[in-house]
């Protein structure tokens, strides 16, 4: 892994940006194990901003309701992760998820529906807009899917467990900042990989990666670039190509290794 990956500075905000924003979106989820969302041997920081989570407990609560599918994933990324750290001699702190529906405040600042899901490295929360789930496929024209919320989240824990590796510093440079997202895709590839050994998912088909490869492109910042301005303006980018989404998140996914995700030579 490389020593340094800075991104952006200002108050930092990582993973939104309106018009701009590119996040790995997938649904490629078989199911949820229908045993139960809450794992009640790890103990996860509370989601803001959810109602009613006593009653978010089954494969069927998750299916039909997008906060249950929510605490399902956040279960589910967050326990890997901690399961991980540990197997490698070291300790995962969970973040916090806020949910929230046309703004909210945080420690970057008022976060609105134009920026999309992102993750605060001064307050270590992700922020999750629900509006965005919809706009995947309205706004993107990703095929989207009833899983596609675990992959926006998964890419967001991915610049948590890349803030907890001292990975996420301040910088000026774009190209800094397409490393950072490059990498989080790769560890929402990782996760995706062992998400059934967290014991809340089944194991993906190949025709749920499809999907999530096909929403990977239409993220990319070429693709949105040539739809919004009619050209593509590669020293502008922030996130990477539709090509270099799917290259990191399959880079992640088939190799389930996190020591794969050094995205320094991008």
């Amino acid at each position: 892994m490389p020593d340094s990956i800075r991104v952006a500075g200002g108050p930092l905000i990582i993973g939104g940006g309106g018009i701009g924003l590119v996040i790995l979106i997938a649904a490629l989820l078989l199911g949820v194990d229908p045993t139960g969302l809450i794992d009640t041997s790890y103990q996860q920081p509370p989601i803001e901003g959810v109602q009613s989570l006593q009653e978010c407990r089954t494969g069927a609560d998750a299916n039909k309701r997008d906060d249950c599918r929510v605490v399902g994933f956040v279960d589910s990324v967050q326990k890997y992760w901690s399961d991980e750290f540990t197997r490698r001699g070291s300790t995962y702190t969970p973040a916090v998820t806020v949910m929230f529906s046309g703004y909210a405040e945080g420690a970057c600042g008022t976060a609105s529906a134009a920026t999309g899901p992102f993750y605060c490295p001064n307050d270590q929360k992700v922020y999750l807009d629900s509006s965005f789930f919809q706009e995947l496929q309205s706004r993107f024209g990703a095929k989207g899917g009833p899983f596609a919320e675990g992959y926006v989240i998964a890419h967001e824990y991915g610049h948590h467990v890349q803030d907890e590796l001292g990975l996420l510093k301040q910088s000026s440079s774009a190209k800094a900042s397409v490393r950072v997202e490059l990498q989080a895709d790769c560890l929402a590839g990782v996760w995706a990989k062992n998400a059934a050994s967290t014991g809340y998912l089944r194991p993906p088909t190949d025709a749920e990666i499809a999907q999530a490869l096909d929403a990977a492109a239409a993220v990319g910042d070429d693709r949105i670039q040539q739809q919004t301005q009619g050209r593509v303006t590669p020293e502008s980018w922030t996130h990477g190509s539709s090509e270099q989404r799917q290259f990191w998140f399959k880079t992640g996914y088939n190799s389930g290794n996190l020591d794969r995700c050094d995205t320094s030579g991008v």
